[in-house]
């Protein structure tokens, strides 16, 4: 019994440090004029089975955002948008990217250079298809969004490439 609780608490440690970890290694977030972004303390998390997923999903948002998909280049519904508004993720409406960080990369998906909030979202380390490249995650679904490169415009020098597929266009005017 003593062996079971010490090694249940061992686990726990051990998953503590490893966030505490992962957190310390993170900048902080920038904004344009060079300000620390303001982060939500605590994101309530949205969590789902697969079926739950596919009866909300779409079958293209579903293979996109849960399997980790890419829609074709130059295909998208938001890749050549230049509507104002606020990008949310598709899945569960958190917000991730306004109308005025996105710019025309060329590459076919919709780019952005700067994420409203960096708490809104996760990367990792995505090794698929023979290559490296971080992918882009909705921190509040666990929702794949696309991958993000150092080849963007400034002031970030980021390029977040997105599938349409995992955005919602909340318009503005």
């Amino acid at each position: 019994m003593k062996l079971i609780l010490l090694t249940s608490l061992v686990s726990l440690i051990w998953a503590e440090l490893a966030s505490y970890s992962q957190s310390a290694h993170q900048q902080p977030h920038q904004t344009e004029a060079g300000e620390k972004a303001e982060t939500q303390e605590m994101i309530e998390k949205v969590v789902m089975t697969n079926e739950q997923w596919r009866q909300k999903l779409t079958p293209d948002q579903y293979r996109i955002m849960r399997l980790k998909g890419t829609e074709p280049a130059f295909t998208g519904k938001y890749y050549k948008s230049k509507d104002k508004g606020l990008y949310r993720c598709a899945a569960c409406g958190q917000e991730l990217f306004s109308w005025q960080a996105k710019y025309n990369s060329g590459s076919g998906w919709p780019s952005f250079y700067d994420v409203i909030d960096s708490a809104n979202v996760v990367t990792e380390t995505d090794n698929s298809q023979g290559m490296t490249r971080t992918e882009v995650k909705c921190s509040r679904c666990n929702s794949h969004l696309g991958h993000v490169f150092d080849d963007g415009p400034a002031p970030t020098g980021l390029r977040y490439c997105v599938n349409s597929a995992s955005l919602e266009l909340v318009e503005q005017e």
